[in-house]
């Protein structure tokens, strides 16, 4: 049998996502919400954001932009990429967000595959953005810059202030109405996904989907906190999150107006500058992912601030040690809690209740609404207790892959089941995820998670950061870990040192057997997930090299 999450079921509106975040009948506040971290009077709030959302949607009626079409987003973040997710998702249109990080290959790929008809672009990346453009076809004049400022025209790019109505002509647009199919049909987002093969996907979340994991979120955010959303103590977020990431988008964007918590938006993470904005703006609750509480652990700079006013971390985007998630709860003095979550899934399905103390490393219960199996490799649902593969249904789960049904048809099953390639384990009514199912390494037949080889490779403290991955010598596939260490222990610590850690953390079977090797920085995406197909490569040259030589232990 399915487990079925342990909460009431909700009551989820099916209506347009504007709707949702700004009820008709209510007047939208003037309380500064988005605030850029560096210039506080750089602001917008409730009233002036919807004001511009609707300027963006006529502005792109105007230019003839289309119900049904993508729009794309090229930028780093600042107070106006909600303009442009709301603007862009309230018109019945599509959004998608670009890492500013592409290179002009990657971005043309995204503008092909999207068939996105206009681009905003940041002035910084407008060369890029009018590159990749021209590379994937896209009808000249197509890309507008976009930032949170004016802007001269650039290689021959207009402003996306100049094709906006006038604010009074504005005040008469209304986002059009949504019946219960258009909800949960009507594409709003199309987020890319690393996958676990070829080329980032896209990925159709509606507006129902993102109702619901609202819904979803801001009840387990809560449940067992001494006070609900509607009369919580105060709380101040911090937007250093991409906004072009389903993380960044549920929270900093849509959640941030539901529950009306003002949010400083970081244009770039730097550490230092992360850590002064949560001491100067007393920020008391962090979204984040594991690197985020690796440099908090490993760090000297977090001992020159004050982080006293954080009451509460949640750390998603890939597992968190229970062991590194204890060390921090005590060192901040705060709640810490996981979530499981990915973007088919919008964003979550699996969270620990806020108020709910944890220090398990479970990733939580299921939400409302919400059930899942565990499967082996043959399809069989695994016993209790046992590992096996994740697979989750509820109002949350994407409508498919973009133009891509082929991945569709793999990933989602006809009637709901989205196959999540990660491996769980339960244990009433809660989960603790135990790695990607293609990820595991299997030694003599039996499994090794890289996961909880790297979690342990950080309990030691010379070691800043770890991804342990298989490599295959003479027809064996042995563990193998790529290291980086704190500056003052480089040239201090040795293979043997870390050797000698395992030997008293782990079975015969998980040791390091396939080498140790040290390096600068562990690969990662930008959302924290470490990059397992370079490190595979990496694995991969390294064994033509090593002709078979095994580690001496």
């Amino acid at each position: 049998m399915p487990f079925a999450s342990p909460h009431p079921p909700l009551d989820i509106a099916k209506c347009n996502l504007l709707e949702y975040l700004f009820p008709n009948g209510e007047t939208p506040t003037d309380t500064p919400i988005w605030i850029d971290a560096k210039d506080t009077s750089h602001h917008l709030t409730p009233r002036t954001l919807l004001q511009w959302t609707k300027r963006l949607a006529m502005g792109l009626d105007r230019v003839g932009s289309k119900p049904g079409e993508v729009v794309m987003i090229y930028t780093p973040n600042h107070i106006f990429v909600p303009v442009a997710y709301l603007g862009i998702v309230g018109s019945k249109r599509i959004f998608s967000g670009a890492n500013p990080a592409y290179t002009v290959s990657e971005m043309a790929h995204q503008i092909s595959n999207t068939q996105a008809q206009y681009i905003l672009a940041h002035p910084s990346l407008a060369k890029s953005a009018m590159a990749a453009a021209q590379k994937a076809g896209l009808q000249h004049g197509r890309v507008f810059l976009f930032s949170d400022v004016p802007n001269a025209s650039i290689e021959g790019c207009r402003d996306w202030r100049d094709f906006l109505p006038s604010p009074a002509d504005a005040d008469a647009y209304t986002f059009p109405d949504m019946s219960d199919e258009d909800a949960t049909s009507t594409t709003a987002t199309v987020n890319y996904s690393s996958g676990t093969t070829g080329l980032p996907k896209g990925v159709q979340v509606s507006h129902h989907n993102l109702v619901a994991n609202l819904d979803q979120t801001i009840y387990m955010r809560y449940l067992k906190k001494p006070w609900d959303h509607t009369n919580r103590p105060r709380e101040v977020w911090l937007g250093f999150l991409p906004l072009y990431h389903a993380y960044g988008q549920l929270y900093t964007i849509a959640m941030a107006q539901k529950l009306q918590i003002p949010v400083y938006i970081m244009k770039q993470f730097q550490y230092e500058e992360f850590l002064r904005a949560i001491q100067d703006y007393r920020v008391t609750h962090l979204q984040v992912a594991p690197p985020i509480m690796v440099m908090l652990s490993k760090r000297p700079e977090t001992a020159k601030y004050d982080l006293s006013s954080v009451t509460d971390i949640l750390c998603g985007a890939a597992p968190l040690s229970k062991e590194l998630q204890r060390e921090i709860s005590k060192k901040l003095e705060c709640e810490i809690v996981q979530g499981w979550g990915m973007t088919e899934v919008t964003c979550g399905a699996i969270h620990v209740p806020g108020g709910h103390i944890d220090d398990s490393g479970s990733v939580g219960q299921l939400d409302p609404n919400c059930e899942c199996m565990l499967l082996d490799d043959d399809g069989n649902e695994v016993a209790d207790g046992q590992p096996g593969e994740l697979y989750v249904r509820g109002p949350q789960i994407c409508l498919g892959y973009w133009r891509n049904p082929h991945a569709t048809k793999e990933t989602l099953s006809p009637d709901g089941w989205l196959r999540s390639g990660d491996v769980a384990v339960c244990k009433d009514d809660w989960f603790w995820i135990v790695d990607r199912k293609k990820e595991l390494i299997k030694v003599n037949a039996l499994q090794v998670a890289p996961a909880e080889l790297e979690a342990v490779l950080l309990e030691f403290d010379p070691i800043a950061d770890a991804a342990a991955v298989g490599i295959t010598l003479d027809g064996q596939e042995w563990p193998r870990a790529y290291v980086a260490l704190k500056d003052e222990h480089k040239g201090r610590v040795t293979e043997d040192h870390i050797h000698a850690h395992m030997k008293e953390k782990v079975a015969k079977h998980k040791q390091l057997v396939g080498g140790i090797v040290f390096v600068e920085e562990v690969p990662k995406l930008q959302s924290g997930k470490i990059m397992r197909k370079v490190l595979k490569e990496w694995a991969k040259k390294d064994a033509e090299r090593m002709g078979g030589a095994k580690a001496k232990l």
